[in-house]
C-alpha cells in the first residue's frame, strides 16, 4: 500500500510521427491510503484480491515493446490499481459489469464478496480519479490525431487461465491471446495484423472471454480516425498465477507486441 499521494496516470512520450497509443489500465497494485480506508478487506485478503484482479507485468510488457520499436509508440499507463477506479468502465448504467458490483468503482471482489460497504459514495473517487484520467486519455488521443491524422489505441491486458466468479462470459474459449474488438473502431485489417503478430503463442481468439476495446467517449462510435484493439493475454503464457513473477514468455510477447506496433 502507498501512504504518499500518487499520480493516477503517466503518459510516456513516443515519437511525434507515431499514431499508436499503448494503454495499460489494469497493471498497478497501488492504492492510496485514503482509498484503502474505504475497502473492507483486511490486508491479507486485499493482497489476494490484488493477485487476482491485477494484470500483472503488463506495464513492463508494454515498456519492453515500446523500447524495441523503431518508431516508438506513446504509452498511457494507469499508476493506480483498478480497485481505486476502473477507467475502462462506463460510469453509468451502460456498464454491464455493474451487475456484479464492478462498475467504474468496484463494490465487490472477483469472488463476489463485499469490497466496499453498501452505503459507499463513489462520486469522490470518480471526481478525483476517473474523470481526470478520462480527460487526459482523450487529450492524448487528440494529440495523436493532430500530429498524424489518426490514433490507434492498443489496450494491453491479461486474464487468468481459469474463470473467476465475477466473469459474466467465463464459459467461452480462453485462448492464449484474446483480441477484443469493437464493430466501429476495429477494422478487419487491424484485427488481421494482431492475429499475425500473436500467431506463435498457440492461437488467438476473438472477444472471448473478454470483448470490446477502450475508446474515449468523445470519439466512441463517431470518429473513424480512432481505431482500437484490446489484447488480453492469458496469464499462464508468461507468469505464475495468480500474482507471481513473470517468466520467459514475457520477452516473446513483448516482441510480438512490438511487431504489431511496427505494422501500424
Amino acid at each position: 500500500m502507498s501512504t504518499a499521494p500518487q499520480p493516477s496516470f503517466r503518459l510516456h512520450p513516443g515519437d511525434a510521427d507515431s499514431p499508436v497509443l499503448l494503454h495499460v489500465p489494469h497493471g498497478s497494485r497501488t492504492i492510496p491510503e485514503a482509498v484503502r480506508g474505504g475497502i473492507l478487506l483486511d490486508d491479507s485478503a486485499l493482497e489476494r484480491e490484488l493477485d487476482h484482479i491485477t494484470d500483472s507485468h503488463t506495464a513492463e510488457l508494454a515498456a519492453r515493446a515500446a523500447e524495441s520499436c523503431p518508431l516508438r509508440p506513446w504509452s498511457y499507463v494507469n499508476a493506480l490499481s483498478r480497485l481505486v477506479v476502473d477507467p475502462e468502465r462506463f460510469p453509468d448504467d451502460r456498464e454491464e459489469m455493474r451487475a456484479v458490483g464492478m462498475g467504474a468503482v468496484y463494490t465487490h471482489t472477483t469472488h463476489r464478496e463485499r469490497l466496499r460497504g453498501p452505503d459507499f459514495d463513489q462520486h469522490p473517487l470518480l471526481d478525483r480519479y476517473f474523470h481526470p484520467y478520462a480527460r487526459a486519455m482523450t487529450e492524448a488521443v487528440d494529440a495523436r490525431i493532430a500530429a498524424t491524422g489518426r490514433a490507434v489505441i492498443v489496450d494491453v491486458h491479461s486474464y487468468p487461465s481459469a474463470p473467476l466468479p465475477y466473469e459474466l462470459h467465463g464459459t467461452g474459449p480462453r485462448p492464449p491471446v484474446c483480441l477484443g474488438t469493437d464493430p466501429f473502431h476495429t477494422p478487419p485489417e487491424l484485427r488481421a495484423l494482431a492475429e499475425a503478430a500473436f500467431a506463435g503463442f498457440g492461437g488467438t481468439g476473438i472477444d472471448s472471454p473478454f470483448a470490446g476495446t477502450y475508446v474515449p467517449l468523445k470519439h466512441y462510435g463517431t470518429d473513424r480516425r480512432v481505431t482500437a484493439l484490446m489484447i488480453e493475454i492469458r496469464r499462464d503464457t508468461y507468469m505464475s498465477e495468480p500474482g507471481g513473477p513473470p517468466g520467459p514468455g514475457l520477452d516473446a510477447l513483448a516482441r510480438a507486441l512490438a511487431a504489431l506496433v511496427g505494422s501500424l
